[in-house]
């Protein structure tokens, strides 16, 4: 592990890290620590610095949970973030370094949420190697589906149906900032009718990161003669248009509200390589979540996946090609 450097985070790394996440071929806007820190909280932040002769090589935005590094429990995904210009060979050093790090600080396991590959700014598949030489274990495997745009945009005749519907009840879209109303009117309420559950960021929580982030985060809303009827929140990356949350009011199945926003977003974001509609699966993948999965496909969208895996640090040896 000859001259690689390896430091936890601090506030003066501020501009060093973000200026990396910037240029990284892996990374989104969730790795800024403007997004990081906004529940920083509720996690016990490690998150790593990795230089080789000082010059900085990669990035792991981590906190700590027990002996275990979770990259990160707070965002939707994580993973090793490294410059564009790494080669194989340096991938799999830094890694093992990282490991070995991790390893003699009493850390047993770094569990990964993997970055899904669609975000990537170009290929970047290194982590599926490194996942087989040190004998990782996918304890979690959750269906994505995504619009490739690169293909013709064909809604299912049902979708045409409501679109037809939509049009009919004079159901307008706008870009919006009222995140209040959809979040305590509608987002809020079904959420915690059907699934028991709040929203992951509160209302205060998406209107701060909403302004921090104006060009990332984007709320469009559903009216019916100025009436709330469904609203969608996306997180916009270089290469993704991700609905991040997404709800209808009650009468959504007679207004199809929500129907003519997704498909207006869909057609808004053609520019991007793909529309991303999140995860159909639960209960750590290992349940489909059918009629979820249909809706989502029933606009175009077909599946991909984001692993999550345990890798043992006792395996950094095994990195050693």
């Amino acid at each position: 592990m000859k001259n690689y450097t390896i430091r936890k985070y601090q506030k003066t790394d501020y501009t060093l890290w973000n200026d990396f996440i910037h240029q990284a071929k892996n990374a989104t806007f969730l790795f800024h620590r403007d997004f990081m820190e906004y529940h920083s909280d509720r996690f016990e932040d490690f998150s790593l610095l990795i230089f080789h002769d000082e010059k900085l090589l990669a990035v792991l935005p981590a906190n700590k949970k027990g002996n275990e590094i979770h990259s990160h429990q707070g965002l939707s995904y994580g993973g090793l973030v490294v410059k564009k210009s790494i080669r194989i060979k340096e991938y799999t050093q830094v890694f093992q370094a990282l490991l070995l790090f991790l390893c003699e600080n009493g850390i047993a396991t770094l569990n990964l949420k993997a970055l899904p590959k669609i975000y990537n700014r170009t290929i970047a598949d290194e982590i599926d190697y490194v996942a087989f030489l040190t004998k990782a274990q996918t304890y979690r495997s959750d269906v994505y589906l995504v619009i490739d745009n690169s293909e013709t945009y064909k809604p299912n005749r049902n979708r045409k149906r409501a679109l037809t519907l939509a049009e009919n009840r004079n159901i307008a879209v706008r870009e919006d900032e009222n995140y209040k109303d959809f979040w305590n009117q509608i987002l809020t309420p079904n959420l915690n009718n059907r699934f028991g559950v709040q929203p992951v960021h509160s209302l205060t929580e998406i209107e701060k990161l909403a302004t921090v982030f104006p060009k990332n985060i984007k709320l469009f809303n559903a009216y019916q003669d100025d009436e709330l009827k469904a609203g969608v929140v996306m997180f916009l990356t270089e290469t993704v248009a991700h609905f991040q949350y997404s709800s209808g009011s009650d009468d959504r199945t007679d207004t199809a509200a929500l129907d003519i926003l997704f498909d207006e977003i869909i057609r808004k974001y053609a520019d991007k390589k793909y529309v991303s509609f999140g995860s159909a699966s639960e209960e750590n993948g290992r349940v489909l979540n059918e009629g979820l999965a249909y809706w989502k496909e029933s606009f175009g969208a077909r599946a991909s996946v984001q692993n999550f895996i345990k890798i043992e640090t006792k395996n950094y040896s095994e990195l050693t090609i």
